[in-house]
């Protein structure tokens, strides 16, 4: 399942070249990542309060397309779920009318909050978390 946010640029958000920040594209996608465990019904609090959280502990951005104040973008996410420690969540932010702007590729795991080490199974912490798990590809 592919899930996705629209986003609209704020002058804020611009560098000195009159486009995104680089690091605004992280922003952009960290939201994304965020709503979409609120759509599956993990927001961070409920992960919280179970003794996890998710952890970055990779992240790649290819840029194709400046973007520009008022440029309007969806950003997806989609996992990738490997069997092990970590998963893999692959996202684009894509125009309005269909140009890629960049892909984001993160390398994630999900981290027991007192042992502070990843746990053994991701999924099986999130499928007995979530309301809606086919939104986390499950």
């Amino acid at each position: 399942m592919v899930f996705s946010v629209p986003i609209t640029v704020r002058g804020y958000e611009l560098d000195i070249n009159g486009h995104l920040n680089q690091a605004v594209y992280h922003q952009y996608a960290e939201h994304a990542r965020w709503e979409l465990m609120r759509a599956a019904g993990v927001p961070g609090e409920k992960m919280i309060a179970s003794g996890i959280g998710p952890v970055v502990l990779e992240s790649n951005i290819k840029y194709f397309r400046e973007l520009h104040l008022g440029d309007e973008v969806t950003v997806s996410c989609t996992f990738e779920w490997t069997g092990r420690k970590v998963f893999t969540m692959h996202q684009e932010i894509v125009k309005l009318d269909g140009t890629v702007s960049a892909q984001v590729t993160v390398v994630a795991g999900v981290m027991d909050l007192k042992a502070r080490k990843l746990v053994s199974d991701p999924r099986e912490r999130f499928l007995a978390l979530a309301e809606s798990p086919e939104v986390l590809g499950l």
